[in-house]
């Protein structure tokens, strides 16, 4: 992984999170309460905007019911498809983007 893995790694985190809460039927809201964090700083960790401290990371394992390895499950590999979808995305806007001068 480069030097925008630990981004993408904050991501991959978020989502695993954000899923996690859903299958247990938190709304975020009521997740944030739970973790005693605010609602919004639980919207900048689930789009992996926030660089979470470990307390607030076991925090968040102890609210969901799951042990820390459980939290960070396939993290990597989901660290990995983002990477791979982020360059897919920015060589179809480099594609467009090529074409859209062409035709002026």
């Amino acid at each position: 992984m480069d030097e925008a893995s630990p981004n993408l790694l904050l991501r991959a985190l978020g989502q695993r999170i954000r899923e996690l809460r859903t299958e247990r039927g938190y709304s975020q809201e009521s997740f944030a309460d739970k973790c005693g964090v605010h609602r919004t700083f639980m919207g900048t960790i689930e789009r992996g905007e926030s660089n979470l401290s470990f307390q607030n990371i076991a925090r968040v394992a102890t609210t969901l019911g799951v042990s820390l390895s459980t939290l960070f499950l396939d993290l990597e590999d989901r660290a990995q498809r983002l990477a791979a979808v982020s360059v897919g995305s920015a060589a179809a806007k480099l594609k467009h983007s090529t074409s859209a001068k062409r035709n002026r």
